[in-house]
């Protein structure tokens, strides 16, 4: 159940310019997000066209564990500084939601994962889309849990597919308990356990952040991914195709986002700094084309750190991104200005 580390958002985080007030064309994020409180026993399904709703993990003992740099604690923070000045680019039928933050203070990870997986699991019933806002990376294994939970209840065997922009695998062992690096290890165990399909597709694999027995780990599981360097805008149907096979024997797609999948150019505010990353654009056309499916179901993105970042640049690359997603299922409900 709900305790003392979730607490709903402070109103303070989500301010900024006014342009009008009455004027919904000139509205921006601030004006137009409404807070929710999770523990409120009143709240009743979405019955509108489409609700989206930001969580927020603040936690990096995940990170800490795993020997990074810590500071993603205060990622959610940050991101939703640079979300509140953001156009309002749809209609009025997309509404946004702040469903609060998950902490991780006095208890242990693993507590403040299956306190998100609670979270998630709400916000699924209530029919929103859920946006996650980490926190280290390890918000990924507390994220697919409370979406595994949610499907167990009217599925005996969810299918669920999981795309991660990442530089790591994050399929380490983890006999001393879980980190940053051992989710999908994790998430694999879970579905051997259950008899699920495990289907996880990694795209920005970094040959010098990996071990060789990572690679041979990924090839045990039968983990699909494409490394950093095969992805440019000269081959990007190449991987589009890879996509669109992975795809198809979903039911259900879980997209996480690693910042540190990208060029330490776009994002230096990471736990691991990656000088040659990704290209954010190239991330967000194969974003937008994994939306296009209909089969996402949630998202997040992880590791955004702002002791590390530089004018908020990470930050602000994880609000664009955000921004993209919103307006890509705007537009797939036919709720788009653009």
């Amino acid at each position: 159940m709900f305790n003392e580390n979730y607490r709903t958002v402070d109103e303070i985080e989500w301010e900024g310019r006014i342009d009008s007030e009455t004027n919904f064309d000139a509205f921006r994020w601030h004006q137009w997000i409404k807070s929710i409180d999770l523990r409120d026993e009143k709240l009743t399904p979405y019955t509108g066209k489409l609700g989206i709703a930001f969580i927020g993990f603040c936690c990096d003992e995940g990170i800490r564990r795993n020997k990074g740099r810590a500071g993603a604690v205060n990622g959610p923070k940050s991101i939703r500084k640079e979300l509140s000045g953001l156009p309002c680019a749809f209609k009025k039928d997309l509404e946004l939601f702040d469903a609060g933050n998950v902490f991780c203070e006095n208890i242990s990870l693993e507590e403040s994962q299956s306190l998100l997986s609670e979270a998630v699991d709400k916000i699924l019933s209530l029919n929103l889309f859920p946006i996650v806002l980490g926190g280290g990376h390890e918000v990924a294994f507390g994220h697919y849990k409370g979406i595994l939970s949610n499907l167990l209840k009217s599925e005996s065997k969810p299918n669920i597919g999981i795309i991660n922009f990442d530089a790591h695998f994050d399929i380490r062992p983890y006999e001393n308990g879980g980190t940053s690096g051992t989710m999908f290890r994790q998430i694999s165990d879970i579905c051997k356990e259950k008899d699920l399909k495990y289907d996880y597709f990694c795209m920005g694999i970094q040959k010098h952040s990996n071990t060789v027995e990572l690679f041979k780990t990924a090839d045990k599981l039968n983990v699909k991914y494409i490394l950093a360097k095969h992805i440019s805008q000269n081959n990007i149907f190449d991987q589009l195709d890879e996509l669109d096979n992975f795809i198809k024997d979903q039911e259900h797609i879980y997209i996480t986002v690693c910042s540190d999948v990208f060029s330490s150019a776009f994002a230096p505010g990471v736990s691991a700094s990656q000088s040659l990353g990704l290209d954010p654009e190239i991330v967000l056309k194969f974003i937008k084309h994994i939306l296009r499916s209909n089969k996402v179901i949630s998202f997040d993105i992880a590791e955004v750190s702002p002791r590390f970042d530089q004018d908020n640049n990470t930050a602000n690359l994880a609000a664009v991104i955000i921004f993209s997603i919103v307006t890509a299922l705007a537009k797939i409900n036919n709720l788009s200005y653009y």
